[in-house]
């Protein structure tokens, strides 16, 4: 019987100081939340719609984002005639200038949910385990 309550006290303290962190093993910060998607969700409705009324300048971009919301509005317009799908849009630029700001125009614009990113979570000890937090978005 003495061997069995030092065992018991340890899976005690243990089971306290897990219990303790924001749900386990499998809350944000847990070990087993490696491919849990940190991603922002922006749906229309829950946060505040941002048009290209909202941007300033880069009236170039506006104009060619304008057609990826055109497409994104009525699809079956432009896969009748024989255009292909885009399989995204890529913003490069200088930190600073508006690239998210454009993205979630583009989303409030089209009606779609938004999903923001950062490349520094792509960084991960796992291999495949940035990729896999996109995927699960």
């Amino acid at each position: 019987m003495g061997w069995v309550i030092p065992p018991l006290i340890f899976v005690a303290i243990w089971q306290f100081f897990i219990g303790r962190r924001a749900g386990g093993f499998g809350g944000p910060q847990g070990a087993l939340s490696i491919t849990k998607s940190k991603a922002k969700v922006y749906v229309e409705g829950e946060s505040t719609k941002v048009t290209f009324n909202d941007v300033a300048g880069v009236e170039e971009a506006k104009t060619e984002l304008a057609e990826v919301v055109e497409f994104l509005k009525s699809p079956e317009r432009f896969t009748n005639i024989g255009a292909r799908i885009p399989k995204g849009v890529l913003l490069v630029g200088p930190p600073g200038t508006g690239k998210t700001l454009l993205a979630k125009a583009v989303a409030g614009e089209a009606g779609v949910a938004f999903f923001s990113i950062s490349g520094s979570e792509f960084v991960e000890l796992f291999v495949g385990a940035g990729a896999a937090r996109v995927i699960n978005c």
